[in-house]
């Protein structure tokens, strides 16, 4: 058989398994209700959960499934029984991003934080691109109104938060250009204006991490990291991709990994060479991570699903100072 015909035959079994459902994993049943507490929004708080998309058959064939949509089901429950006062959802919000029926469940969600209240803001992932970028994307600006593709800027209270494009891949070189120069002078912007607190910058992939599946992203590291660093109110990092919880330190900033919010778990390196890890001790399969600014301070805190799933529990949390 001829190369060509190996690689079409390779495509069209892809395209087939994209669309089985799953099973094994759990039923797509995501079910939220109204919260009815008067009180809504009482946390004052905005919370972020990334890679909460279906289990792909082919993914299964590698990783191994632990009724993951059920384990998203829950954690997005939690967080509307928590009334942040925003959501942020950061990549691979659903398996397929360009096939209508893959946003069912989590338009389940959307309506029920429409219902309570609850800003919803998210940014691209590579499933959410994935097969045609130009359905993903209008799949997407339908769910996500105010995302732009090269960068939008989100304000809660006095928190800039910057959600950038890191589907490199997907994106022109005239893209990556005008993106790159709208982060460093909104960075510049938010770093004079003085109702701003602090930043926090947003994208999928990981400028750091020690997944043995997805690693870290050199592209990520070249265009968004430099500025960060050198932004005096840039405290914080925070992406998805890798599907693990990971707290990095890269000149004196943080850099977080919250890839918990139901895809399949990556096994991370272990090795003396991996990149050292604060959080090497807290390694949760499913989890989102909820933020409040306590004055100049920030209190960041990873909420976890027990591991029989009976419930969520409070895990790995620190201090940020503002100042």
């Amino acid at each position: 058989m001829a190369i060509h015909q190996i690689r079409g035959l390779i495509l069209v079994c892809l395209s087939i398994f994209a669309y089985i459902p799953i099973t094994r994993s759990g039923p797509d049943s995501l079910t939220f209700q109204k919260n009815d507490d008067p009180d809504t929004n009482s946390h004052h708080e905005i919370d972020f959960i990334s890679d909460t998309q279906q289990p792909m058959v082919l993914e299964e064939l590698r990783l191994h499934p632990d009724h993951n949509t059920k384990a998203t089901s829950l954690l997005l429950g939690d967080i509307l029984q928590r009334k942040p006062l925003g959501i942020y959802l950061l990549g691979d919000v659903v398996a397929l991003g360009s096939s209508n029926h893959k946003w069912s469940a989590m338009d389940r969600f959307f309506d029920s934080c429409r219902k309570n209240n609850i800003a919803v803001h998210g940014l691209l992932g590579n499933h959410d691109l994935m097969w045609s970028r130009k359905k993903g994307e209008t799949n997407f600006q339908h769910r996500f109104p105010d995302n732009v593709d090269i960068g939008y800027i989100s304000m809660t209270d006095s928190i800039a938060v910057v959600l950038l494009n890191s589907n490199f891949n997907k994106l022109s070189a005239i893209e990556i250009d005008k993106q790159e120069r709208w982060y460093a002078s909104t960075l510049d912007s938010l770093n004079r204006e003085k109702s701003v607190k602090t930043i926090i910058v947003c994208c999928h992939h990981a400028p750091f991490s020690n997944s043995r599946i997805v690693g870290s992203s050199a592209q990520v590291r070249l265009y968004f990291v430099p500025a960060f660093i050198q932004t005096t109110k840039c405290k914080l990092f925070i992406t998805g991709h890798a599907h693990a919880f990971e707290h990095f330190k890269y000149s004196g900033k943080n850099f977080l990994v919250i890839g918990g919010g139901g895809g399949l778990h990556q096994p991370l390196d272990t090795s003396a060479g991996r990149i050292p890890d604060i959080a090497f001790d807290y390694k949760p399969m499913f989890h989102y991570l909820s933020i409040q600014r306590l004055g100049d301070t920030l209190l960041l805190t990873s909420h976890f699903l027990k591991s029989d799933f009976s419930g969520i529990e409070r895990g790995y949390s620190f201090l940020l100072s503002v100042r």
